[in-house]
């Protein structure tokens, strides 16, 4: 039995999320409908999950010291990180003290925060299929692992990265220093390492949202969204889809991959298969094979269509999994996401055309609140919903246009 206790008393259920932007808002709020208080952290004031939850904090979670000192201080049930560039090492001290319990689970954290985690995970352990790969410390191991067998074109990546930050496409031997340089500015802890892979001729790549949730007699059961398809732009979504149409065969295959990966990252630092949640998993699929790409223990941002898809969110069902409620992965509606990007480079922007945004048919926009905007910032997403899923598609995308961005 889930017990849920009532915010700003001394019997308050308490989640801390590390990670407040639009993702983790969302989930603030989900855990707000359920009566949870909230705590909502990142690393500069005003996050978009700061302006919604309970209490605001402000730290540099990698600091083990800083995110030791605030879960210490808090006392939350539940420690839930919603990005990469977290102490994770201190995460899994604190677990095994008993002193929090971390969402999935701290070792999901650890394996997951950077690229070299995960994929040592998926390929080498649970012998999943993935693109050819390599880790690379220096421009001369990038291009020793090119010349060796990984070939053109290929894909480099920081192996600590967020949103497509840093990766890009090398077609060719003069992309390969522009590559690297460009990986070194995109990654979120300036290390030096990278992971290059062969590039897969897929015909599409999608999420598989999977869940890990607790059934009606208290064991964990795995439920899978409908295939969310998406385009990625230098690895940064820019749309998204569902359901995206799949052959019966690999989306069977999708879901195997997925719930190995997921039945893995969910087995805490005891060797117990207990880490609840939602898990973003990305695959390229070409015919009836499949490839394991990456995996988020957490809400997805191509996952932001569920928002007008599906009878639970993303957020809706991250929430009530890490409290141990039942779940529904029910598509409502088949629908679409498109990106709103800032377009100008300014503090505390507005945004123009919002109503006419909203004459498109079936449509929705979330406007995220960040304080600051960049040119190819994610500030906002435009949402459609209709039985066709190409005219959703082409509504989200068209709402998504007369959002227009300026200078105040």
């Amino acid at each position: 039995m889930t017990t849920i206790g009532t915010p700003l008393s001394p019997h308050a259920t308490k989640v801390m999320l590390l990670g407040s932007g639009e993702l983790g808002k969302e989930v603030l709020i989900a855990l707000q409908r359920l009566g949870v208080e909230t705590i909502a952290v990142d690393r500069y004031d005003h996050a978009p999950g700061q302006q919604v939850a309970h209490h605001a904090r402000t730290i540099t979670m990698s600091d083990p010291q800083q995110l030791k000192a605030l879960i210490e201080a808090e006392r939350p049930l539940l420690v839930v990180p919603e990005i990469e560039a977290i102490a994770t090492p201190m995460l899994e001290q604190l677990e095994a003290a008993g002193t929090v319990r971390v969402v999935p689970t701290a070792r999901a954290a650890r394996l997951t925060m950077d690229r070299e985690g995960i994929r040592r995970l998926a390929a080498e352990t649970l012998g999943l299929p993935t693109s050819p790969y390599q880790f690379c410390d220096s421009l001369a191991e990038l291009q020793a692992a090119i010349d060796a067998g990984i070939g053109f074109p290929c894909v480099v990546k920081p192996v600590m990265s967020s949103s497509g930050k840093g990766q890009s496409k090398i077609d060719g031997p003069v992309d390969v220093q522009k590559a690297w340089d460009y990986a070194m500015a995109g990654g979120r802890v300036s290390h030096g390492r990278v992971i290059v892979e062969g590039f897969i001729d897929f015909d599409y790549e999608i999420t598989q949202l999977t869940v890990r949730a607790r059934g009606a007699e208290g064991q964990i059961e795995t439920h899978f969204c409908e295939p969310i398809g998406h385009i990625q732009v230098s690895g940064d979504y820019v749309e998204s889809w569902q359901p995206h149409a799949m052959q019966p065969a690999a989306l069977e295959k999708s879901r195997q991959i997925a719930k190995a990966v997921t039945d893995n990252l969910g087995m805490g630092h005891d060797g117990q298969p207990g880490g609840l949640g939602l898990f973003g998993v990305e695959l390229f699929v070409k015919g009836g094979q499949v490839w394991f790409s990456e995996v988020s223990p957490r809400p997805h941002d191509t996952g932001l269509v569920t928002l007008t898809t599906q009878v639970q969110s993303e957020f809706e069902l991250h929430a009530r999994a890490i409290l141990g409620l039942p779940v529904n992965t029910a598509l409502r509606t088949p629908g679409a996401s498109a990106v709103i990007y800032g377009g100008v480079e300014a503090q505390g922007i507005v945004f123009d055309g919002v109503d006419d945004a909203l004459r498109v048919p079936n449509t929705d926009i979330r406007l995220f609140g960040k304080p600051e905007s960049f040119t190819k910032r994610r500030m906002g997403v435009a949402l459609a919903f209709d039985a066709d899923v190409e005219v959703a598609r082409l509504n989200a995308k068209l709402a998504a246009s007369r959002v227009k961005p300026r200078i105040a």
